[in-house]
């Protein structure tokens, strides 16, 4: 089962008190529930998403575990409202109103399958 944890998981980390004193070096003191929690989901493969009020730490956790890992950190500033397809890609309106304009002579169906495929999506840029 080790070998498989190292194959599924980063690795970055041998222990839950590993965690915490890496992490201690980056700047953030983690009480043994986030050590613990950051150690599994480094073991496991898994993303660790991270949620609470303003000001607990969640942005400096990110910051932390960017650095020890020596990756780039993408924040996204989530509100009410704001799902993955918003976060990650907006449809080129205007791109999809000329291929509408363009294809009179078909369906809509067949219209809505062409206009809502990769083709016309934008991604949003970091």
């Amino acid at each position: 089962m080790a070998a498989l944890d190292h194959v599924t998981g980063t690795g970055f980390f041998t222990s839950v008190d590993d965690v915490s004193a890496r992490l201690a070096e980056a700047g953030y003191l983690a009480s043994t529930a986030v050590a613990t929690t950051v150690f599994l989901a480094d073991r496991l493969g898994k993303p660790l998403l991270v949620e609470g009020p303003a000001g607990v730490g969640k942005t400096e956790l990110a910051k932390a575990i960017a650095t020890i890992g020596r990756a780039r950190l993408v924040r996204l500033q989530c509100y009410e409202g704001v799902d993955e397809s918003r976060a990650l890609y907006e449809w080129n309106h205007a791109k999809q109103l000329l291929r509408i304009t363009a294809g009179r002579e078909e369906t809509w169906d067949q219209a809505r399958t062409d206009i809502f495929s990769e083709e016309f999506l934008l991604p949003r840029r970091c």
